[in-house]
Parts: structure tokens; C-alpha cells; sequence
């Protein structure tokens, strides 16, 4: 995104593809929902057409319970654009379910995390349409 009148660039907004659809429509309702595969059973993030461990195309969508833990983090403390705040976290979260999802973990100093630091999803708004998922200490 450029800059306008002076105004500072914002966080950029993920683009929606048919593919991802019900997974932005479940963030706007305060639902984290994974794909699961009707065939082998198993849960699947990032949301796509095909099963990645049977290539069934036979896909429901399930809310998750929204817990995990974090598997790994890092603290960033310069943004790419100045619309991230720094000092804050990225990390990869183990969901209950068994995949593992990037996010960034909020709602604490983050000094306080830790790998395998109990969280649970939390949802911010980024514009009209797209809620982005985000982690806070469960």
C-alpha cells in the first residue's frame, strides 16, 4: 500500500480466494474453522481443494476449539510496513486439533512467551470483510 497525505501505510489485508472463503466468513463470526477430510478423517490448515494427505476433494469445514500452544515464536521488533507495531510476536500454534496455524500472539508483554505457553484464538478487525485470527494467553 502507498502512502497518502502523509498517512502512515496500514497492515496489509489477506485477499480472499474461493478456496478461503468460509474460513474468513467463520473469522468474521468469531469462529476459527479448519477443513476436515470426510475420507481419511484428518484436520487440515491452510484452507485448499484437496486433501494433503488422502487428495480426497470430499472437505467439510468444522469450528475449532480455537486452543493450542505455541510450538515456536519470534519477537519482531521492526515491522515491514509501519503499520505493524513493534516490538511483537509471530508464532506457529499447535491447534488441539493437530495443525499448526502462523499467527501472532497478543494480549501479553512479549517478553512473557514461551514455547509451549497454552493459548487460545482471539479475532482483529482489519477491514469491513476480514477478521484476522490472533492468539492471546488462554
Amino acid at each position: 500500500m502507498s502512502e497518502k497525505s502523509g498517512e502512515k501505510s496500514k497492515v496489509p489485508v489477506p485477499q480472499k480466494r474461493p478456496e478461503t472463503e468460509k474460513f474468513w466468513e467463520g473469522c468474521k463470526e468469531g469462529k476459527l474453522l479448519l477443513q476436515k477430510c470426510n475420507d481419511c478423517g484428518e484436520y487440515i490448515f491452510y484452507p485448499r481443494a484437496l486433501c494433503p494427505h488422502c487428495m480426497s476433494q470430499s472437505l467439510s469445514w468444522v469450528e475449532s476449539s480455537g486452543r493450542g500452544e505455541v510450538y515456536t515464536f519470534s519477537i519482531h521488533h521492526r515491522g515491514p510496513t509501519p503499520g505493524f507495531k513493534p516490538p511483537y510476536v509471530v508464532a506457529l500454534i499447535d491447534l488441539e486439533e493437530g495443525v499448526r496455524i502462523m499467527s501472532n500472539v497478543v494480549g501479553c508483554d512479549p517478553n512473557e512467551v514461551k514455547i509451549g505457553m497454552k493459548v487460545k484464538v482471539t479475532f482483529e478487525q482489519l477491514s469491513e470483510d476480514i477478521y484476522l485470527p490472533k492468539f492471546v494467553p488462554a
